[in-house]
This record gives structure tokens, sequence and C-alpha cells, in this order.
């Protein structure tokens, strides 16, 4: 009696992970982005800084749409808001990489890190000035 032979691979078997989803298409790619999306989410909220500026702009976003005299102010200081959390997800990216690439201290990975904190900074600035003005021009 011969043995049973499984069936040969199917090509997306013998494919890397990544050459997968390259080939997925519609909404099979679509559901398969959204989770790495949330996946990349929950990574995130381990760090602090994004937790803080999470919980901060779920207080500035409904204060934006009070606040806001046109759409175009509300598009402002919403925008600004979640521009910074964009910022801050850019960064924790780089900062992952830099680590996975190798841990130890190198000037260039300190100044990687140091590029992308200075891209929060200057996003966090501009938020401050944008409701800074929104401010002003509402109450003074």
């Amino acid at each position: 009696m011969k043995p049973i032979q499984p069936p040969p691979p199917l090509e997306r078997d013998r494919l890397e992970p990544h050459q997968v989803h390259q080939r997925r298409r519609g909404l099979e790619r679509l559901w398969y982005a959204t989770g790495y999306s949330l996946r990349g989410l929950r990574d995130a909220w381990e760090e602090t800084a994004f937790r803080q500026e999470v919980l901060a702009a779920l207080v500035l976003l409904p204060l934006a749409m009070y606040l806001g005299q046109s759409w175009l102010e509300r598009a402002a200081l919403g925008g600004v808001v979640l521009l910074v959390l964009i910022v801050e997800l850019l960064n924790t990216a780089v900062e992952a990489a830099i680590d996975r690439i190798d841990p130890a201290w190198h000037p260039l990975s300190r100044q990687a890190k140091d590029l992308g904190s200075a891209a929060v900074l200057v996003s966090l600035v501009l938020a401050a000035f944008v409701w800074a003005s929104a401010l002003y021009s509402r109450f003074a």
C-alpha cells in the first residue's frame, strides 16, 4: 500500500510573508492592511509619549469643534492635534528601526533618534501656535 502523498504546496504557501501581502488585492488587501495599522497603534500605545498625546487629543479634538468659528478653524485646530500623533508614530517607527539594526550606541543612531524627536517638538510648537492664535482671536 502506497503512503498518501500530501498535495503539492500552493504558490502562495512558498512565498515570504511580505510577498504574500504584495499579491493581495481589493478588500483582502484592505482587511490585512487595516489589521497591520491597528497592530501598529497597539504597539504605539506602549510609548508613554503617545499615550499622553492621545489623552490630550481626546480633550482637544472636541474642544476644537467648540472653539472653531468656521470649518477651516476647526480643521486647523484638529489637524495640528492629529499631526502631533502622526509625527509621534513616525518617530516611534524610526526608533524601533534603529533599535532593530543595532541597540548599541552609535553617532548616526543618536542623530536619527534626535531628528525624530526634533520633528515631534516642531509639531508640538506648531500645535501650540495654532491653538494660542485661535484662543487669542476668540477671547481677546
